[in-house]
């Protein structure tokens, strides 16, 4: 079972790890000032989620996973889009859907055999991964009124 729990948390773990990058990428390609700080509080969390994630692994005997594996070339085809014109918008709904992509693999991982406090670890990090959702959503309703 501590297996088991250890390879789902580092899915998990891996997720949080392409949040990281993609948010990087997004600061870096963003223009406005307010959204580059927003993005980089998102980034600075799923930095915390990532620590947090990689304790809980370790505390269960296990050894947390240090890169993005194979999933991590989404980060360039996200590079791609990101060049774009209305850079910010794109930048914005990439990562609105990056997101909620997120959450919902995320979700997966609940239904599978986690611990109880790895499971309240899980969803704690996914209801802060819901604000950023929720943040976004209100950035890209402001973004199409203007």
């Amino acid at each position: 079972m501590r297996k088991r729990v250890v390879d789902e948390l580092n899915q998990f773990l891996e997720g949080n790890y392409m949040a990281i990058h993609a948010y990087e990428n997004y600061i870096n390609h963003c223009q406005d000032a307010e959204l580059k700080h927003t993005l980089h509080q998102f980034q600075q969390e799923h930095k915390q989620h990532a620590q947090m994630t990689a304790d809980r692994i370790q505390s269960l005997g296990g050894i947390p996973i240090d890169h993005l594996g194979l999933k991590g070339t989404i980060i360039e085809w996200i590079k791609n889009l990101t060049e774009k014109t209305n850079r910010d918008t794109h930048i914005v709904k990439d990562a609105l859907a990056g997101e909620a992509r997120g959450i919902e693999v995320s979700q997966k991982i609940l239904k599978n055999d986690l611990d109880t406090e790895s499971k309240q670890l899980v969803e704690k990090i996914l209801n802060h991964d819901q604000q950023h959702v929720n943040v976004l959503k209100k950035l890209l309703q402001q973004m199409d009124r203007v």
